[in-house]
């Protein structure tokens, strides 16, 4: 069986060929758990207020602060898995 970094990267893969568009709430829900279980907790200043898209996948994987990076690889990994066909 695969360990939970290697599912990770392969969610990631398939995420990027997924035959439907996630609605952009999902889209986001998906960016920050991807940050989160990549990189751990937010770090860096935050985007200007009028960069919108970059204040909103920000703000999403702000709300994961304090999330394992183990949990959001598995909360990624099982995301995922509910938007293939």
């Amino acid at each position: 069986m695969a360990t939970l970094q290697e599912q990770f990267e392969l969610a990631a893969l398939e995420a990027k060929n997924l035959t439907k568009r996630p609605d952009n709430d999902t889209l986001l829900r998906m960016y920050g758990l991807y940050k989160q279980g990549s990189e751990g907790d937010v770090n860096g200043p935050a985007p200007g207020m009028f960069d919108f898209v970059a204040s909103a996948k920000f703000q999403a994987w702000q709300k994961l602060e304090g999330t394992s990076r183990e949990s959001a690889m598995k909360k990624y990994v099982d995301l995922v898995d509910s938007l293939k066909d």
